[in-house]
């Protein structure tokens, strides 16, 4: 028994989930595969993974603690601005998006200094680590495999933190590794790979589908015949410098045609179908991407709203909650907090909302301040506090020109 197992309260199925502990579990799912036949060859999930990554990445971040921004520098925000030597903070973002969007799963390493505050991170490969389960089904350690050589990091028994934060998907079917939204759209992934592929074999082969020739009826060929005509049609008809061009045939043979044309089989609407299909396991609206066929949103102006309300404020909130957590005890109770201000696709919803808090009568002016996430204020004006409910009265320019009329005016503008 360890010397603080008596602190911790173990479940009593997560007893049940490990035969060895001890002994890494490696993740069941093909990561290699996924990374390929959707980053590196689907256009759509490429595409897909990167607007997700843009988007959180190009968000800026202040530093709050108490419930206020910190003014000045801030060592969160300078590790946040700048993780390591070789990434920027955008660049880091990124690859944690790419890595949790192919692998459902990804890692950030911290680097430790003095006291145990982070001044590095890095985002080791999601591929390369391994979850280490106790005897009771919890982590005990990651370990990061490469090259036959391995590093193993430790998790706290008590608080289940170390300098490896794992991040991952809901996963029904795995107690350790999250599913990647590359599982949920596999049979999407791979029709648009593969219409992809029948369109460029179509195009290589003068843009016909296949057929054959054949004899009439008592016509034989010999093998000399047969090798010299196959050989034509290799070098002189196949190809699409060769589209169009007649063919001359010979004793008695005639082309068949064998398949459908590109028109029958619907081979551009599976294409567009199964390109919505993976746009939608990931979470972004078709129209974004520019693929036809989806009049779910109106305008490309409602389809990007509808992206950061259903996909980017969710998965931020998630990765925020999760770092934030890791970096509360050596940041001193510090944390990220998002300029949702500056984010342009949800900046003219958000005015109409504070529009809407401004002309409220029942509102005090921190109350107002409160709503926009903004610390309440001591004092509005000598004499006046931030909570007090201001009745609407009447103005015009004669009262304003009063001293109460100032004074109203004033608390007035500190609501707006």
């Amino acid at each position: 028994m360890g010397m603080f197992d008596f602190l911790r309260k173990a479940s009593e199925t997560s007893r049940l989930l490990v035969m060895n502990p001890g002994q890494p579990k490696w993740t069941p799912r093909n990561y290699t595969s996924f990374a390929k036949e959707a980053y590196s060859y689907n256009v759509v999930a490429y595409q897909s993974i990167n607007r997700i990554g843009d988007a959180i990445a190009t968000i800026d971040f202040d530093v709050w603690k108490d419930d206020k921004p910190v003014e000045g520098p801030h060592p969160l925000k300078e590790l946040w601005k700048k993780p390591n030597a070789q990434q920027a903070g955008g660049e880091y973002i990124r690859a944690v998006i790419g890595y949790l969007m192919i692998a459902g799963n990804s890692y950030a390493e911290q680097v430790t200094g003095e006291g145990g505050r982070p001044v590095e991170l890095h985002v080791p490969r999601a591929d390369r680590m391994k979850v280490v389960p106790d005897a009771e089904g919890l982590v005990a350690s990651y370990v990061y495999k490469h090259n036959g050589k391995q590093v193993r990091w430790d998790v706290d028994p008590l608080t289940g933190k170390g300098d490896i934060l794992h991040l991952k998907t809901f996963n029904p079917l795995d107690d350790y590794y999250g599913m990647s939204p590359v599982e949920a759209g596999a049979f999407a992934i791979d029709q648009h790979n593969e219409s992809m592929k029948w369109m460029q074999a179509l195009l290589q082969n003068s843009a016909r589908p296949s057929g054959a020739l054949v004899a009439k009826e008592g016509s034989v060929l010999g093998d000399e015949q047969f090798s010299r005509l196959k050989a034509q049609i290799e070098d002189q008809y196949s190809g699409s410098a060769n589209a169009g061009r007649p063919m001359l045939l010979e004793n008695g043979l005639s082309w068949q045609q064998m398949g459908f044309s590109p028109n029958d089989m619907g081979a551009l609407e599976t294409k567009f179908s199964s390109a919505r299909d993976v746009a939608l396991a990931f979470g972004v609206p078709a129209q974004l991407l520019g693929i036809p066929g989806d009049n779910t949103y109106s305008n490309y102006r409602e389809a990007r709203l509808a992206f950061y309300e259903d996909t980017i404020l969710p998965l931020l909130g998630y990765l925020l909650g999760e770092f934030n957590s890791w970096f509360e005890e050596p940041f001193d109770g510090a944390y990220l907090k998002p300029d949702m201000d500056n984010i342009p696709a949800i900046a003219e919803k958000r005015q109409e909302l504070w529009d809407a808090i401004d002309s409220s009568s029942e509102l005090t002016i921190n109350e107002k301040r409160e709503a926009k996430g903004y610390p309440a204020l001591e004092t509005v004006v000598p004499g006046e506090d931030g909570n007090r409910l201001l009745a609407p009265q009447q103005r015009n320019t004669a009262a304003l020109n009063t001293d109460e009329g100032k004074a109203i005016a004033a608390r007035l503008a500190f609501g707006t």
